[in-house]
């Protein structure tokens, strides 16, 4: 059954919470109903039993009657009668001062201490939320900063290449330039004489001209504003680009189109403005500029505006400041003591933008530990309420057990009521409730929102955790990320020293502290390669675990959520209709259409666990458990419901991954492969990644160069711009990483002793430990090198 700690999850964080405490209020008031019904019966018992104390006293004070006759038997009688309505009132009384001595007097105790707890963490964890919401603020408001000095710095450097630049006017007043020969000319030709890559095709420059000037006089040109910056020139929308691809440049798809605008972006055709990048994509709202080289090759006039945008001291520091302009103005002012004398206007942007960039950084990691802080809070506040929960439900089933052995206990005639409040009390059933409370108020399960640093020219170095996979691992050099690389190579060098193989089977299901997860997430979070050392002083499981975490703070996961809905089609649809081939070659189709790091890194995961599975010869259950955990770290939707939390679909996937892993990632190189070949005849190769035959390589191509040496050599390629092809090597080379697997350990943390009902969980089993004893046999899996795919650690990625 899943707890509280992995079920009331949003993602802004307070409202799966509120969604709890409002349940958890309401099991505070169901306490004072129940203890209100004991102290009212308390009360009603008492009164009633005073009242026939009342009755004998009230008889006596009649003069005469039956005290004249001492032997009479209507006296007897009468005296029996009254005997038995003052032990009747004695045992009213004595069920009053039981109900009030074995209820009502312990249970509002607890119930006092319970709502005390609940309202504690709810204030706690409230306080949390208002300081990450805060500082979430102050980043954003220092990125926009940021970005504005970025766009500052870029349109004063933009000025200075223009400055100075009028070739008329410099000839004609120059006598040194009126006798310059033609020949100087060549310079820019030579470098205009390179072809450029645009899509699939390559282009001379002479055709990039003629599609250049197609373009200007075919595409909408207008202007647009943007807020703080001012007013571009020669601005068209990404829609209106995209639209001309399809039409003029026999694009097939709007994908192809985009990436034919992506390629004009990155061979400096274009630039987007009013927005954060250089990604090109087909929508009204994108709007691209066309840059000055443009009008210089196509030869047509470029609209200028004057810059009415001032460089002044005042002017530049108004957007700096998340607080009043002026006041921050007024503040650094300081004509006799100025730090730095004789600055330009543009090394002063330059030096602003660099510290506004500092002040970034250190805001977001300070925002990045606050959220750690707080989801290790909400970790344990949850653990906790849950355990408190369980115990109310627990304390009640107690306060009616205790309620009519109070009764039953003074009166036996009552036995039949008594026997009735047995039978309730036998009804309750407090983990059944608990599950109730769970299935019907969840609002999601554990996914960290993580705040990245954006730089301003799409760097991703100084961070590793909650970066896009493929920005990831192309600033890695290679197809999988190397975090995810590195720790299935330090789990399979320590799985031979775990004991047996159902302790390295569990690692992967032991539940770890998220402190100590993130502590090691923080020594790893460094955008870096990781030093060999740097999980030495961590145990195995939370190892495991921190890839566990890297999956789940992906801003997408592995497997797409825009896939999502095919995938739930898939095993809507095909599961009784079709057959298991016809669902696994749709499975694999689907998959194809991820990015090639997605691609990758899935493979190596599934091959380390299908291993895994393997060597440890772990059974269904087993199997079962693991998809369920890696469930939410491979396939989530792009927006959690309550339709979407109780779906499978995720653990269905898995389950088939681990099942066919080779018919789909098989087909799958296959299928690159075909690729790779059938436009290799059309376009360039582009530089293989496979060095798995590195040495034989070399020796053939020494020795084709010996061969040839008599030969005339033949001209040296130009230079390339970038291409984002895929490598046209071999099967082998569409997925350089195939980690090898054994198998994990398992350490389930110990829970404290048995509680009485009304006790107060204690703090010792409110975290999960989890043990470190150091393992000694090696049962199960040798020390004996596993046969690993191609090698992942001389894999550069091709730029």
């Amino acid at each position: 059954m899943a707890g509280f700690a992995t079920s009331f999850w949003s993602s802004d964080y307070a409202g799966g919470l509120g969604v709890l405490f409002g349940k958890l209020q309401q099991g505070v008031q169901e306490n004072q109903q129940i203890l209100n019904v004991a102290r009212l019966r308390a009360d009603a018992e008492d009164t009633y039993g005073q009242s026939l104390a009342t009755i004998g006293p009230a008889t006596d004070r009649i003069p005469g009657g039956f005290s004249s006759d001492e032997g009479a038997s209507t006296r007897k009688a009468f005296e029996g009668v009254r005997g038995e309505m003052d032990a009747a009132a004695s045992s009213h009384r004595k069920i009053a001062s039981n109900i009030r001595e074995l209820v009502v007097s312990p249970f509002s105790r607890w119930c006092e201490a319970h709502a005390a707890r609940v309202q504690n963490s709810q204030d706690d964890l409230q306080s949390r939320i208002k300081i990450h919401d805060k500082q979430a603020d102050a980043v954003r408001k220092f990125r926009s900063q940021y970005y504005n000095k970025c766009r500052l710095v870029e349109d004063i450097e933009e000025e200075d290449k223009l400055a100075f630049q009028d070739p008329q006017n410099e000839s004609a007043t120059s006598p040194k330039l009126k006798n310059i020969p033609t020949i100087k000319m060549s310079e820019p030709d030579e470098a205009e004489q390179e072809p450029i890559d645009i899509g699939d095709e390559t282009y001379q420059p002479e055709q990039v001209k003629r599609i250049l000037t197609h373009m200007l006089e075919n595409i909408t040109i207008g202007e647009t504003r943007v807020p703080i910056l001012g007013t571009y020139q020669n601005v068209s929308s990404g829609a209106d680009i995209t639209e001309y691809i399809q039409k003029h440049m026999n694009a097939s798809s709007v994908s192809y189109a985009e990436r034919i605008g992506q390629d004009m972006v990155n061979n400096n055709f274009l630039r987007l403005v009013g927005n954060v990048g250089n990604t090109f994509a087909n929508s009204t709202r994108m709007n691209y500029q066309w840059k000055p080289v443009v009008f210089q090759i196509t030869g047509i006039p470029e609209k200028k505006q004057t810059l009415v945008r001032s460089t002044t001291a005042m002017s530049s520091d108004s957007v700096d400041s998340p607080v009043g302009a002026v006041g921050e103005y007024l503040a650094g002012w300081n004509p006799l003591n100025n730090p730095y004398p004789n600055e330009t206007p543009a090394e002063k942007l330059r030096r602003e933008a660099r510290e506004s960039d500092d002040r970034y950084k250190a805001s977001v990691r300070k925002l990045d530990s606050l959220r750690c802080n707080l989801e290790e809070a909400m970790v344990d506040h949850l653990k906790f309420m849950e355990r408190c929960e369980l115990d109310r439900l627990k304390a009640i089933k107690s306060v009616i057990l205790d309620f009519s052995g109070a009764i039953s206990n003074v009166i036996p005639s009552l036995q039949s009521t008594v026997d009735n409040m047995m039978l309730f009390q036998e009804t309750v059933q407090p983990l059944g409730d608990l599950r109730y409370l769970l299935e019907n108020y969840r609002t999601g399960q554990f996914v960290p929102r993580v705040q990245t640093y954006e730089n301003y020219y799409n760097s991703v170095d100084e961070q590793t955790f909650g970066v896009d996979l493929e920005a990831r691992a192309r600033s890695d050099r290679k197809r999988v990320p190397i975090i995810v690389t590195t720790v299935l190579t330090f789990l399979d060098n320590h799985y031979p020293d775990l004991e047996g193989d159902e302790a390295r089977r569990g690692i992967w299901l032991v539940d770890v502290p998220l402190a100590a997860t993130h502590a090691l997430r923080a020594a790893i979070n460094t955008g870096k390669s990781i030093p060999q050392d740097a999980f030495d002083k961590f145990e195995v499981p939370v190892v495991a675990s921190v890839l566990k975490l890297y999956l789940l703070e992906l801003p997408d996961s592995l497997v797409s959520s825009h896939v999502y809905e095919i995938i739930k089609t898939i095993y809507s649809t095909t599961a009784t209709d079709a057959s298991e081939e016809t669902r696994i070659s749709v499975i694999q189709s689907t998959l194809g259409q991820l990015r090639l790091a997605n691609i990758a890194t899935l493979d190596a995961i599934t091959t380390h666990f299908t291993r895994l599975i393997e060597l440890t010869s772990a059974d269904e259950q087993y199997i079962a458990a693991l998809a369920q955990t890696l469930a939410p770290c491979i396939l989530r939707p792009r927006q959690e419901s309550s339709l979407t939390m109780n779906e499978r679909y995720a653990y269905r996937l898995i389950r088939d991954l681990f099942a066919h892993k080779d018919a789909i990632f098989g087909e799958l190189k296959r299928a690159s492969t075909l690729t790779h070949s059938s436009s290799g005849a059309n376009r360039p190769r582009a530089i293989s990644t496979d060095e798995s035959n590195r040495r034989a390589h070399m020796e053939e191509r020494q020795r084709a160069i010996a061969a040839n040496r008599s030969r005339a050599a033949s001209p040296a390629p130009s230079p390339r711009s970038h291409r984002r092809d895929r490598s046209s090597g071999g099967p082998e080379t569409r997925f350089p990483v195939a980690t090898s697997t054994a198998s994990p350990t398992e350490r389930r943390g110990t829970g404290g002793a048995a509680r009485n009902s009304l006790e107060v969980p204690g703090g010792a089993d409110a975290t999960p430990v989890v043990d470190g004893a150091k393992p000694n046999g090696t049962a199960g899996l040798s020390r004996k090198p596993v046969e690993r795919g191609v090698q992942l650690e001389d894999k550069p990625m091709d730029d």
